[in-house]
C-alpha cells in the first residue's frame, strides 16, 4: 500500500472505540481504554498519530516526550493489513512528532520474541541499548531497550529517506544493508 493511499493524523477522544478495537486485536495485555483517554486528555507528555483511510483507522502510534527523549509507548496495526508498510509509516511519523517535540533520540521497548518488529526498528536506525527483564506482565518476557542514533544524524536523516522513498512507491523495504549503506554514505559525505 502507496503512502498516498491514506493520510496521518493526530488522535482524538472521539477514535477511542476504533483505538480500542486495534488494541484488542494486537496485543495479549491491552491497554484499558481508560488509559488511552488520559493519554489523550491529560498526559501533556503524549502524542498519538493514526493513520486513515478515509474514516477507517488502518493503526496508531503514541510516543511520550519527555525531556529530549521521546518513548515510543505503543504501535498497533489492524491485523488483516500488517505487512502493508503501514507500521513503517507510523514509526516514520512518531519519528517526526519527536523532531518536532525536540527530542535528541527516540526510544523503544519491543519483546523478545518480536523478531520482524526489530528488524524494522533496526533499519529504521534503532539499536539496542539493554534488557527489561520480565518486562511484560501478561508472560514475563523481557524486553529489548533500543534507541536511534541522534535524529539530526545525516545516516538517521538517510534511512528515514530511504523508508519513506520505497513507503511511496509501494515497495516493500530495501535490504538491511540497504540502509546501512545509505547511513554511511550520508554520514561520510557531512564529513
Amino acid at each position: 500500500m502507496k503512502r498516498a493511499d491514506y493520510v496521518m493524523r493526530r488522535m482524538t477522544l472521539e477514535d477511542l472505540p476504533v483505538m480500542r478495537t486495534i488494541e484488542e486485536a494486537s496485543f495479549t495485555a491491552p491497554w484499558p481504554g481508560s488509559a488511552y483517554e488520559s493519554e489523550l486528555t491529560t498526559n501533556r507528555l503524549a502524542r498519538y498519530v493514526g493513520a486513515w483511510r478515509g474514516d477507517e483507522l488502518l493503526g496508531f502510534g503514541g510516543i511520550w516526550l519527555m525531556v529530549d527523549e521521546a518513548h515510543v509507548t505503543t504501535i498497533a496495526v489492524q491485523p488483516r493489513l500488517r505487512g502493508e508498510g503501514i507500521g513503517t509509516a507510523l514509526m516514520l511519523e512518531l519519528l517526526s512528532e519527536s523532531r518536532r517535540g525536540d527530542a535528541r533520540v527516540t526510544t523503544l521497548d519491543v519483546r523478545v520474541s518480536n523478531l520482524e518488529a526489530q528488524r524494522l526498528y533496526a533499519r529504521l536506525g534503532f539499536l539496542e541499548e539493554g534488557l527489561r527483564k520480565r518486562y511484560y506482565e501478561d508472560n514475563g518476557e523481557d524486553a529489548l531497550i533500543m534507541t536511534t542514533a541522534e535524529l539530526s544524524d545525516p545516516g538517521q536523516e538517510a534511512r528515514e529517506r530511504l523508508a519513506l522513498a520505497a513507503l511511496d512507491a509501494g515497495e516493500r523495504l530495501p535490504s538491511a544493508e540497504a540502509f546501512a549503506v545509505a547511513a554511511l554514505g550520508a554520514n561520510q559525505r557531512r564529513r
